[in-house]
């Protein structure tokens, strides 16, 4: 029996969240059930999953479990960028090996078109905008990034457009950077918003179980055995699991000691005034990454937000903890402050946390586990556009599908090994706060 040592509990103040359409969520599971086909996590990979699961045995019934309400934890709490292009940080142009740079941009794509489908098909109201986004330097290292990532375009053959910082305003309206790197190609969401919709437009032979964390799992002795999932209200027995919880499958015995449970933290402004928004100028909707991986993301929403995503932590249960949502929410103030000194009363109504599963290879897993146990995990960072392509293409391999896309994700060699512990807190989080001291103004 391997017990679950560690379920998701994440914190109450999303702002995606509570901004996003209120839904049913489905009941809890209790007592006994048996099901051909189980998936757990029902996050952008679960939910696709699931979904394509459903489509390929229109006769069987799958279920589909989360630990948390659909749209309240990780899936729902990112920055909403679903991005296209490859963006390699190991390699000095940010692209690499060119082949691996283009099949990558194909599944990405290939992401954002099942989303884009499903979302005009079933109406989901997540303020889905093919937007573009800006990637914005401050400092020098900032600048030479985006010089860097440009020769890298240019060898991949994708768009862009540099714009120089006396232009930004009429873009984004503050003077802050001093030049931004802009591709048309990545699509702004509602994180939360697109989750809780892709959950209830999901085939009628998914069961969607809600609130119900796995505490147990008993994987059997034989290769034939079926698989048993206790929680405390019931257990549920399966013929074939999909783990799609990221970080999380590492708590059912696998791929121990390979991701990297790190948080990001942001917060969300009250709308902003005519007035207030008079005084910004720019567009009125976008998204800036940083230069610098450890800067700030920044995005104006469709209802006149404005989101600050910066701070890491590293949470090796995957949990999230009070103090640094405490600490990080001054941070979050003065990189705002910094950016908009022309919206000097504007505070913030929401602050959270949510997890990102990294690996140190920057690699996640796709394939099979264990004898009827299945897994795409470690979405690093990527987890949108990644999630839905690498959850409907498992399901489509499962079912005796092949092509190249699933090829090329099948000859991954997954997620390294990190070191044990206590180096690897030590470690990760001495690279974390290194990162975020070097970051300076981009933070």
């Amino acid at each position: 029996m391997q017990k679950v040592t560690s379920t998701p509990s994440d914190d109450a103040r999303c702002g995606w969240y509570h901004l996003s359409g209120p839904r049913q969520p489905r009941p809890a599971h209790s007592g006994s059930k048996h099901a051909r086909w189980t998936v757990i996590g029902a996050g952008y990979t679960g939910l696709a999953a699931a979904r394509q699961l459903a489509l390929n045995n229109p006769d069987d019934e799958i279920v589909l479990i989360d630990a948390q309400e659909v749209g309240f934890g990780t899936a729902g709490r990112n920055a909403g960028f679903a991005i296209d292009l490859p963006h390699d940080i190991g390699a000095d142009d940010y692209i690499g090996d060119i082949d691996k740079a283009k099949t990558t941009l194909r599944l990405n794509v290939l992401g954002q078109s099942i989303l884009r489908s499903l979302v005009e098909r079933y109406g989901i109201d997540c303020a889905m905008r093919a937007s573009g986004k800006y990637q914005a330097a401050v400092e020098g290292k900032g600048l030479a990034v985006l010089d860097a990532y440009r020769r890298g375009l240019d060898k991949l053959g994708q768009a862009y457009e540099m714009i120089e910082g006396d232009d930004l305003p009429g873009h984004i309206g503050t003077h802050f950077y001093k030049r931004a790197l802009y591709t048309p190609g990545t699509i702004l969401v509602q994180p939360s918003a697109l989750v809780k919709g892709l959950a209830d437009c999901l085939p009628s032979n998914v069961t969607l179980y809600e609130r119900t964390p796995i505490t147990e799992v008993d994987y059997g002795d034989q290769a034939g055995d079926k698989i048993v999932l206790g929680h405390a209200n019931g257990r549920i027995t399966t013929d074939k699991l999909i783990l799609a919880n990221n970080a999380f499958g590492m708590r059912f015995g696998f791929l121990q000691r390979t991701m990297l449970p790190v948080f990001l933290y942001a917060s969300l402004t009250r709308p902003l005034s005519d007035e207030e928004q008079a005084q910004l100028g720019g567009k009125s909707f976008w998204g800036v990454i940083p230069a610098d991986p450890f800067g700030s993301t920044v995005r104006r929403t469709h209802d006149n937000r404005i989101l600050i995503r910066n701070s890491f932590s590293f949470n090796p249960d995957g949990r999230p903890k009070q103090q640094y949502l405490e600490r990080f929410i001054k941070r979050h103030q003065a990189s705002f402050e910094r950016r908009f000194p022309m919206l000097p009363n504007v505070g913030f109504d929401y602050t959270w946390s949510g997890s990102l599963a990294l690996s140190q290879n920057h690699e996640g897993f796709f394939g099979q586990l264990a004898p009827n146990v299945y897994g795409a995990l470690c979405c690093n960072g990527l987890g949108i556009t990644r999630g839905t392509v690498t959850g409907t293409l498992l399901a489509n391999w499962i079912a005796g599908e092949r092509s190249d896309l699933i090829d090329f994700l099948l000859q991954s060699p997954g997620p390294n090994k990190a070191p044990p512990e206590p180096f690897l807190s030590v470690g990760v989080n001495a690279t974390l706060a290194w990162g975020q001291h070097k970051a300076g103004l981009e933070s």
